[in-house]
This record gives structure tokens, C-alpha cells and sequence, in this order.
């Protein structure tokens, strides 16, 4: 399961209507380019074939008096936006998903309500402990690895991430039920996107052909 499908649909819906540059800078400023598949090729891949399938809209802008190409901006449509919050509601919960699938669910959250992200959340603890309750019907973590012989090494990492995983999440919850951030309904949102022209300080540098456009 990739991240790149809801990081493009956050980033573009946060904008309003965005270029694939900006959407890539905005990815990249968040740091999605050291912990997803982010790159500059699969981003502007995603925007198009989203704009095919009817999640994106693409307005075809007349080229700059300098020439070139004309520039492509991408709004989101209503089916973008239910597919949109669809992902992050079946993500949130999903602790056994990759790194990058929990870190943009946990990025886009505040695009729910507050109840619904505690309740995703709760669920998301549920899920832990299930699976943790599982495993220790075969392995004790009290007895140690060495009982299953240095394979038991694997069990341990998968049982200590689970319980650290766990325990942040519990602190999520109750910061978000202290009324940390500000949610869907609650006011101005958290502006985490880059403004036009605004220098990006994470930026990788790395040039694509369609940046020009």
C-alpha cells in the first residue's frame, strides 16, 4: 500500500489548486521525500493519473510571457475529496501499515473531526493489543528471545514496536483530547503548505522535466 495517493490528494486539497511543482515542494518541505516514495517521477505521475480517474481536475494555464510550455494546475473534485478522507480514515486505524501510510494519515488527521480521529484512534490501539495477544500465545516476551533461538530476535523487535507504537499513540489521544490542534469544524486549520514563491529551506534539489511546466 503506497502514501504517494493521499500525500498528492492532502497536498493538492491544501492549496486549493496547486501545479505539481508546488506539490512537490510541499511534500518535500513536510519531509515526505526521506520517508515515502515521494519522488519528483511519482508525484507527477500520481497527478495525472488522478486527473484520469476523475479525483483531480486539471486547468491548463497559459505559458508565462518568458514562453514555454503551458503550466497544468490540479484542483481537487468532490469524488477527490471523499477518496481523500476515505484513505485517511481506513489509515489512521491501520497500525500494521507501512511508515509512510501512518505518517501521512497522522499528517492529514486534523481533516476529520476530533471525536472520529480519538475513536480511529482507540481502534487503532485495539488492533495493536489484538495482535499482540496473539502473538504471545506462542511467544512470552518475559522468557526472552533466546527461547526460539536467535530467530526469537524478530519477535522481540515486532513486540517492543507494537508496545512503543502503542504507548505513543495513548499520548496522541490524549493530546488531541486536551485540545491540542485544530480539527474539521473547529476553525482556520494549521497552514502547513508553502506559499507561492516562498523558498522551500528542505528543498532537494533534484530537477524533473515537467518543473519547468
Amino acid at each position: 500500500m503506497s502514501a504517494i495517493r493521499l500525500l498528492v490528494l492532502g497536498a493538492v486539497r491544501q492549496h486549493g489548486r496547486a501545479h505539481g511543482y508546488q506539490v512537490r515542494n510541499d511534500l518535500e518541505y513536510w519531509g515526505a521525500h526521506e520517508w515515502s516514495n515521494a519522488k519528483p517521477g511519482s508525484i507527477y505521475h500520481a497527478l495525472k493519473q488522478m486527473a484520469k480517474q476523475g479525483l483531480l481536475h486539471a486547468h491548463e494555464i497559459a505559458p508565462s510571457t518568458a514562453g514555454g510550455p503551458p503550466r497544468v494546475e490540479y484542483e481537487i473534485t468532490e469524488k477527490g475529496t471523499e477518496e481523500y478522507l476515505g484513505l485517511v480514515r481506513q489509515y489512521l486505524p491501520a497500525y500494521d501499515q507501512k511508515m509512510d501510510v501512518k505518517s501521512a494519515a497522522i499528517g492529514f488527521m486534523v481533516d476529520l473531526p476530533r471525536a472520529e480521529v480519538v475513536s480511529l484512534l482507540k481502534e487503532r490501539i485495539r488492533r495493536i493489543e489484538e495482535w499482540r495477544g496473539a502473538v504471545t500465545e506462542h511467544y512470552v516476551p518475559e522468557d526472552g528471545p533466546e527461547q526460539l533461538g536467535h530467530i526469537g530476535e524478530i519477535m522481540n523487535l515486532w513486540i517492543h514496536t507494537a508496545h512503543a507504537e502503542a504507548e505513543w499513540t495513548r499520548g496522541l489521544i490524549g493530546r488531541i483530547e486536551g485540545g491540542a490542534y485544530t480539527f474539521a469544524g473547529e476553525g482556520e486549520p494549521f497552514v502547513g503548505v508553502l506559499a507561492e514563491g516562498q523558498e522551500n529551506p528542505y528543498a532537494t534539489g533534484e530537477r524533473h522535466p515537467e518543473d519547468a511546466r
